[in-house]
């Protein structure tokens, strides 16, 4: 099939080029990093083995780029009206978008914008991050769970995750709404608090009063998704924390983002979730406090 990548940083880079590397056709759209890859390629330093990418299609406008079988958006989340622009040249009848993007809500209203478009939640669990233009650093993990959201026929779906296997990436399907919730119990305690702190997971785990509150704010979310209908057990939280505890010392996208000026996710990540979980008739007072915080932090830097 042929492939789409909008937002290629670490998580679409990293995906689309273990799907290049493997032989599928595959479109990178590149803003910064266009003419660099253009003459160098694009290079993925990963535990699982360093590999480099040459040629690649790369294009730095969304209208050069063909009508593909799968659209993999990994731009953040507060580039979300960008979609509005990138997606149509991309689209035809029977392409699946899949959106790699944090937090809760997000297919909701990317299906607003595009009503007819067949949409998965691609929830990746991978340590990577863009260090250069046109390098991908993969440090751990790079699993991805797809969650289908609006794909009636799913015979593009299907194909998809055979070829990702393929690939050499790991891949499951799941049920959307557990998904979406199940990666919001990381992200919404480890992103916020690496910023609130400035640290890393690292740090956070090996204090015990950081690591009490980390286990606090995962049975926030956990209750929220249950007043959500999503059915959670408590032991999930532990089991997230020896997750993290097996994993290097990590720096969220979040952390990243704060660290390197760009805006934070903070309406999906947080915003989103505790408004929904409200709306169910829970409240969350730790999060709704650190989100107060995320929320100072980005207008005050």
């Amino acid at each position: 099939m042929r492939y789409g990548i909008i937002g290629t940083g670490a998580i679409g880079g990293y995906y689309g080029a273990k799907l290049a590397k493997a032989g599928e056709e595959v479109y990178f759209l590149f803003h910064s990093d266009y003419d660099v890859v253009c003459k160098n390629g694009l290079q993925v330093n990963s535990c699982d083995g360093d590999f480099h990418l040459f040629p690649v299609h790369a294009c730095q406008h969304a209208e050069d780029m063909p009508q593909c079988d799968v659209v993999l958006v990994a731009l953040k989340s507060v580039n979300e009206v960008l979609l509005k622009t990138l997606l149509p040249p991309l689209l035809k009848p029977s392409t699946l978008v899949v959106l790699i993007q944090n937090g809760i809500g997000v297919e909701d209203d990317v299906q607003r914008m595009f009503p007819d478009t067949s949409l998965a939640a691609g929830l990746a669990f991978i340590c990577a991050a863009k260090t250069e233009p046109g390098i991908v650093d993969h440090q751990a993990q790079g699993s991805i769970n797809i969650g289908n959201y609006s794909c009636k026929d799913r015979t593009v779906m299907n194909n998809m995750i055979l070829e990702m296997k393929a690939a050499g990436i790991k891949v499951a399907e799941v049920e959307y709404h557990e998904a979406r919730w199940r990666k919001a119990i990381w992200n919404m305690p480890f992103n916020g608090m690496t910023v609130a702190l400035d640290t890393n997971t690292d740090a956070l785990l090996s204090n015990p009063d950081t690591m009490r509150l980390i286990h606090d704010l995962m049975l926030e979310v956990i209750d929220g998704a249950r007043a959500c209908g999503v059915s959670i057990g408590h032991e999930y939280a532990d089991k997230l924390i020896a997750y993290t505890q097996a994993m290097p010392p990590y720096l969220p996208s979040m952390k990243l983002d704060y660290d390197f000026h760009r805006p934070m996710e903070i309406y999906y990540l947080y915003t989103r979730p505790i408004e929904e979980a409200r709306k169910a008739g829970y409240e969350m007072p730790k999060l709704s406090m650190l989100e107060a915080e995320l929320k100072f932090k980005e207008r005050n830097r």
